[in-house]
């Protein structure tokens, strides 16, 4: 069954097919999906027989007779329907059987199975006697074939044009040149020319356990007294889903959630053979050098280094929990009371991490924390070095250690936005934002005026922000010319830098750092990928995981492109930007 992409998109937005004559039973079933994508009531039980013998058969068992049927037909039509490929075997002259796999999307989520007509000639044309709907929520998306586009691998290799990427099974059977990658007889087959696909983006540094606005950092401006933070901590872990929505409307497949409350490692079995979810590692509670008020009464999301026994224990129960990685928050004075001492406890959680087999992870923003960090093995650094310029000894520790260098240059500039009470609304795709969070988003003008800094301290914080990025491109800069493997990190969850949509401000201020925009959709994948330690991910290659997205512009001439997002495909899952905004 082939199609074009724009045919693909109407497709699984609404299908506005025009309704077939019943001249064969194909067209009878053509004509069946088409009046449900219409929402044509009339149209669509026009197509059955008006008798007590029409079958409908699902999970709940047998149900017959048309009345019955018609009474509740058109009382929830789905927001999206894929059916695909529609295919007819004829029985007798006078009986057909129709059968299609389906995925349905309405308010209640998404959906898969396979369905079933069987149709019999009458003098008013081919109609359907018995219809199934059975769910197959295990079942793997079919076979697809993009045809026609220009590949951008992740690999760095240079891009192929007029390329064919074909996905089986949630993984990419074959990507390359049309020579190399013949399309197999059963792959729906997609005319993507004029298009560009690139991996699905890779978020090193997320945090779900924080809300995208001051409600889940009450540090930065504190509401507390309308948003309490346990009703707000709850209401995270209660519906984490709506930021998975968030990452894949923005092209985002994969995250690592450095840092949050306990229940966040659990995010990891949800998401791990889900369509409709990232993949989502995590890291589970953090250490920290310094006693963070920022917990729960029952349970904490930052946990003290008050010695090394508690330190070693604390990796010791990461292990055991199932964390993706230990993840130390270096936070001390710009001159260190007790540097040894500090030194001394990152040191042994990167021994004990690496006795019991976890990546370390460090947040370290000073130059003197970051290398310490290094010396301690630190396999991430999860944010920029602001402090001062990076020397020739912390590139020969990074290159030592084998590390990775996430830079998350825009995170700061949330922070000074809610405290100008600006919300720069237009830097991020909104429609990706869930209707919740938006509206915080937005209420940020009109928050809490009485707590509004002067303008003085607001002219001091832009010129520290302004500065800090400057430090942290120009420090990008030199780890990238140095061979410092980069990888891209939004730590979404801070105030005003949102799930999901955030990550186009980090791509472009890695763009203007100096990097190229191959060197930053490089990042943005396959380093990702290797940071999270996923060796399927991060590629569009032969056997990786079929995460990838369709853009309609070249995003090697502008990494501002890769907004113009048309699919989005997770494990082979095909979505189309539209159908993933909220409304």
């Amino acid at each position: 069954m082939g199609m074009d992409l724009p045919t693909l998109t109407t497709l699984l937005v609404s299908l506005r097919l025009s309704i077939a004559v019943q001249g064969t039973p194909m067209d009878a079933f053509r004509g069946n999906i088409a009046a449900i994508h219409a929402r044509d009531r009339a149209a669509y039980l026009s197509y059955y027989l008006h008798t007590p013998e029409l079958a409908r058969v699902g999970p709940d068992g047998l149900h017959q007779g048309y009345d019955e049927f018609a009474r509740t037909t058109g009382d929830g039509w789905p927001d999206t329907l894929v059916a695909t490929p529609l295919r007819i075997l004829p029985v007798s002259p006078d009986v057909a059987y129709g059968v299609y796999r389906y995925r349905v999307v309405d308010t209640s989520g998404s959906a898969r199975g396979v369905s079933e007509r069987v149709f019999v000639r009458t003098p008013a044309g081919w109609k359907v006697a018995v219809t199934t709907a059975f769910p197959t929520p295990g079942a793997a998306p079919p076979p697809t074939a993009f045809i026609g586009a220009t590949l951008v691998d992740g690999t760095g290799a240079a891009p192929v044009r007029n390329a064919v990427v074909v996905m089986r099974d949630g993984r990419v059977a074959c990507a390359g040149p049309r020579a190399a990658c013949p399309v197999p007889p059963d792959a729906d087959t997609v005319s993507a020319a004029g298009k560009w696909i690139i991996p699905g983006l890779v978020d090193t540094h997320v945090h779900f356990s924080q809300t995208g606005w001051v409600d889940g950092r009450p540090d930065a401006l504190d509401l507390r007294e309308q948003y309490p933070y346990d009703q707000v901590e709850a209401d995270l872990h209660a519906r984490p889903e709506r930021f998975f929505r968030s990452y894949l409307c923005s092209g985002v497949t994969s995250v690592f959630d450095v840092g949050g409350y306990p229940w966040t490692l659990d995010l990891q079995a949800r998401t791990a053979q889900s369509s409709t979810a990232p993949r989502v590692l995590s890291a589970g509670p953090l250490l920290s050098t310094i006693d963070f008020w920022l917990n729960l009464p029952d349970q904490r999301q930052f946990i003290y280094m008050a010695d090394e026994a508690t330190v070693r224990q604390a990796v010791r129960a990461h292990k055991a929990w199932g964390a993706a990685a230990m993840k130390v928050w270096y936070i001390m004075p710009p001159q260190p009371p007790d540097t040894a001492r500090v030194s001394a406890l990152v040191a042994a959680a990167g021994d004990e991490a690496r006795k019991v087999g976890l990546p370390l992870i460090v947040h370290a923003t000073g130059l003197w924390e970051a290398k310490d960090a290094l010396r301690a093995g630190a396999r991430v650094l999860v944010h920029s070095v602001w402090s001062a310029p990076v020397d020739d000894e912390f590139l020969a520790l990074a290159r030592r250690a084998g590390t990775i260098y996430v830079p998350t240059l825009i995170v700061p500039d949330g922070y000074r936005q809610v405290a100008a009470r600006r919300f720069e609304r237009e830097r991020q795709p909104l429609g990706c934002v869930d209707p919740g969070t938006r509206a915080k988003a937005l209420a940020t003008d009109s928050v809490a005026p009485a707590k509004r800094p002067t303008a003085a301290v607001l002219e001091q914080r832009t010129t520290r922000t302004a500065q800090g990025l400057a430090q942290g491109q120009a420090n990008l800069k030199r780890v990238h010319d140095a061979g410092i493997p980069i990888a891209l990190g939004t730590d979404a969850g801070n105030p005003l830098t949102l799930h999901g949509a955030s990550v186009f401000m980090e791509l472009e201020a890695m763009q203007a750092a100096g990097l190229t925009p191959l060197d930053v959709l490089v990042a943005a994948t396959r380093t990702g990928a290797r940071a999270l330690g996923l060796d399927s991910t991060g590629t569009v290659t032969a056997g990786a995981t079929a995460d990838l997205v369709v853009l309609d512009a070249d995003p090697l001439a502008d990494i501002r492109n890769v907004r113009r997002i048309a699919l989005v495909v997770r494990r082979g899952e095909v979505y189309t930007r539209r159908e993933l905004e909220y409304r």
